[in-house]
């Protein structure tokens, strides 16, 4: 049987991300207020970290109809769930992705991200925050979710897991607004 010959390395190419978007989907990540009557947006993202820029802008457009700190706070917290989908579960393994959802509700913006589910067995558990110690340098996204989201929760199977927070609109008395 003849031997396969190694496929050479290919040269790296540059794309901008919005052309990877299909036309009916540009929309989604503007970043303007121009469509706030939405009820529900969902995108699917490939398990890549260089696409968290593209999460971002869906996320930022998501929450482009409301003042600065929330416009800052919620894609800052669903960043850190699409990171961890990438990070801790098969999301992130060669062909995975991970979806996005977001919610309109009358008090704030509920946001899923499903994940491709744990990506070692020893981690199918449920996800607990650690701690907001300043000089750790990983284990700290789950308690910002945890401290600065109004809830949050976690369910799914082995297949998958959703990772979901809820975002009011109103920040007066939260830890956001303390700081």
């Amino acid at each position: 049987m003849p031997s396969l010959t190694p496929v050479p390395p290919l040269p790296e190419v540059t794309v901008a991300l919005d052309a990877l978007i299909p036309p009916l989907y540009r929309h989604y990540f503007n970043r303007r207020p121009d469509r706030p009557y939405y009820s529900a947006r969902r995108y699917d993202f490939p398990g890549l970290p260089g696409f968290l820029p593209l999460a971002r802008a869906f996320l930022d457009t998501c929450a482009a109809e409301h003042d600065v700190h929330f416009r800052y706070l919620f894609p800052l917290l669903g960043s850190e769930l699409a990171t961890n989908a990438i990070a801790h579960s098969r999301s992130g393994r060669p062909g995975g992705s991970f979806s996005l959802a977001v919610h309109r509700r009358r008090a704030g913006l509920m946001l899923i991200c499903r994940d491709g589910g744990a990506a070692d067995p020893a981690d199918a558990g449920p996800l607990l925050p650690g701690r907001l110690d300043p000089g750790s340098t990983h284990g700290r996204g789950l308690a910002m979710v945890d401290a600065l989201s109004t809830a949050w929760g976690q369910h799914g199977g082995s297949g998958h897991r959703n990772v979901w927070l809820h975002l009011d609109h109103d920040l007066d008395g939260t830890a956001w607004d303390a700081a």
